[in-house]
């Protein structure tokens, strides 16, 4: 059993317990990237010896946007697909999943990205990727819903948007607009180092923004690869190198361990639950959807340590339950999964 229990009072945040989607004063709106993921039908081999592949939608931004919104929550997804069968069917996808689509334009020149990505036998993951350019490179600042952005509780966005113009420029002005509006800044940097020129190029990049979230979601690796330390679980380090001042919550996602958590006043672990993991495709992306959910709901619960412990381990649990199956998006939790495993842990 977990060392944690959610109270009837945070089930009320995270748990929309009449299945109805939360009201537009607790949207999330996610800003970046939406793909498609093709996914050996077999773990634990090469791209070259896979015998087949499945497509699934993918992309860490959109991931998020359809957790929350699978959770009960509401959510909105701003980015640019190509005009083409896969961008119309990513497109048709988040509205299946009652996320607002109405911030996604569509590029009649470019294509919708493409990723494919390897399993290992413990369904760890290594990606090649299409875009060259791709349509979610191409967005500018005159296509973005500047209302959509004003409404968000949350605006939530990774790296991969500042790796090129226009989009790099676009993301800076949509993080402007979010935050004199009264926005929280969610930031995940999803490292992804393929795609930058450089790893000094993804250092630079992914810390250029770093100092204006109010929320960060990072791995172990992250932590590594930023800090250049040999120890990612080194308290000091964390604090002294990747807690700015104006930085309200730092999450650290252990995988299957849990996460760690720092804010001003208290620093601790929260664990998670064991699972059989199949795919960790999104899993990381189900962590920040659990807890972004929980945040849009009351949004100074980073300041209540019991209140964070509590959604933390609902995030948790989110992230166990997509491992389970394969791909991003399908593999998402409901909140009726979420709340029966919530209730087999209680028991």
């Amino acid at each position: 059993m977990a060392d944690e229990s959610i109270s009837g009072n945070l089930k009320d945040l995270c748990l929309n317990r009449n299945g109805v989607a939360s009201n537009n004063s607790h949207l999330v709106v996610c800003f970046g990237e939406m793909l498609i993921d093709f996914i050996p039908t077999v773990g634990g081999v090469s791209l070259a010896e896979a015998p087949s592949f499945e497509k699934a939608p993918g992309g860490a931004p959109a991931n998020v946007a359809v957790c929350v919104s699978k959770l009960g929550g509401s959510s909105a997804f701003i980015g640019k697909v190509g005009d083409d069968e896969f961008g119309r069917m990513l497109a048709d996808i988040l509205k299946q999943h009652n996320v607002d689509n109405s911030g996604m334009r569509f590029d009649h020149d470019a294509r919708t990205a493409l990723a494919f990505v390897t399993l290992t036998a413990e369904g760890e993951r290594e990606f090649v990727f299409f875009r060259n350019p791709s349509a979610d490179m191409l967005l500018r600042e005159s296509e973005l819903d500047v209302n959509l952005i004003k409404k968000a509780t949350i605006f939530h966005y990774g790296s991969i948007s500042l790796i090129d113009e226009p989009c790099r420029s676009t993301h800076l002005a949509a993080m402007d607009i979010a935050k004199r509006s009264g926005s929280i800044l969610s930031y995940d940097p999803n490292l992804r180092l393929p795609l930058w020129p450089s790893e000094d190029a993804a250092r630079s990049g992914i810390m250029s923004v770093w100092n204006l979230a109010d929320i960060i979601k990072i791995s172990e690796d992250e932590i590594s690869f930023l800090t250049g330390a040999d120890d990612p679980n080194d308290d000091e380090v964390v604090l002294k190198r990747l807690f700015h001042p104006n930085l309200k919550l730092l999450l650290v996602t252990e995988g299957s361990a849990g996460c760690r958590y720092y804010t001003k006043e208290f620093k601790g672990r929260v664990s998670s639950i064991k699972v059989k993991a199949v795919d960790t495709t999104g899993a990381g992306d189900a962590f920040t959807g659990g807890i972004l959910k929980c945040l849009a709901s009351d949004t100074t619960l980073y300041q209540d340590e019991k209140r964070l412990r509590e959604a933390i381990f609902f995030a948790n649990v989110c992230a166990a339950l997509t491992v389970t199956g394969r791909g991003g998006i399908p593999s998402l939790p409901t909140q009726d999964a979420v709340q029966r495993t919530l209730t087999e842990v209680a028991t």
